[in-house]
């Protein structure tokens, strides 16, 4: 599946993680050139510096080949302006677009050619599984044939991992942790990063299910 994803803040880079993890082909558009160079090093993601709502850059980025595209930018009337673009002018099939403000939520419509609106606080997991029309997910994410399941965990205060190094933490046999996202910030872990109560880590897995690595660190 061929995606592209307006917007690379922590939300958007999140979603192009879990979805080339899984195989997919994707675009990640994002206007702030120094956003852009700090996700320089972002593995099987292309990188498109412009601004997505204009109809030149969303051609650049390949709209016209594009099976999704995901509006998730944080502001409300440029998602609005991407998913009409996106679904008027290029046809793509299905589009996805973040909701940042409560208020605002009535305009995501097909009107303006969302396919599918997903409120701001709503899971990652949940969010891709809307957006790619997938149902046999639950919560482990299966977006591809190739057997690859990417698992989301969050540390809390209260997990057993905060306070611990990565390379003391035993996970399952299959597992690697594909990244932790700290302050809005991908990065790829080495064994001596200390998990804090607020990261997120998004692990790829072939074998362990989600039970098995929320034990590893909760």
């Amino acid at each position: 599946m061929k995606v592209l994803i307006a917007g690379a803040g922590r939300l958007g880079t999140q979603i192009a993680q879990v979805l080339s993890a899984a195989r997919n082909v994707v675009t990640l558009v994002e206007s702030d050139d120094d956003r852009v160079a700090q996700l320089a090093d972002l593995p099987h993601v292309r990188l498109v510096a412009g601004d997505a709502c204009e109809p030149d850059v969303l051609e650049r980025a390949g709209a016209f080949t594009s099976d999704l595209v995901i509006a998730a930018t944080g502001r409300d009337e440029d998602n609005l302006v991407i998913s009409l673009l996106a679904k008027g002018q290029f046809g793509v099939g299905r589009v996805a677009a973040r909701v940042n403000e409560a208020e605002n939520a009535w305009l995501f419509d097909e009107r303006w050619g969302v396919d599918v609106s997903v409120p701001a606080a709503t899971p990652l997991i949940s969010l891709i599984e809307e957006a790619t029309g997938a149902t046999d997910t639950v919560a482990l994410l299966r977006l591809s044939k190739a057997g690859v399941e990417v698992i989301e965990t969050a540390i809390t205060v209260q997990s057993r991992a905060a306070g611990r190094a990565l390379g003391e933490i035993a996970l399952p046999a299959g597992t690697v942790v594909a990244t932790v996202v700290r302050d809005g910030r991908p990065t790829v872990p080495g064994p001596e990063v200390r998990l804090q109560p607020g990261d997120e880590l998004l692990l790829v897995s072939h074998e362990a299910t989600e039970q098995e690595i929320h034990a590893a660190f909760q």
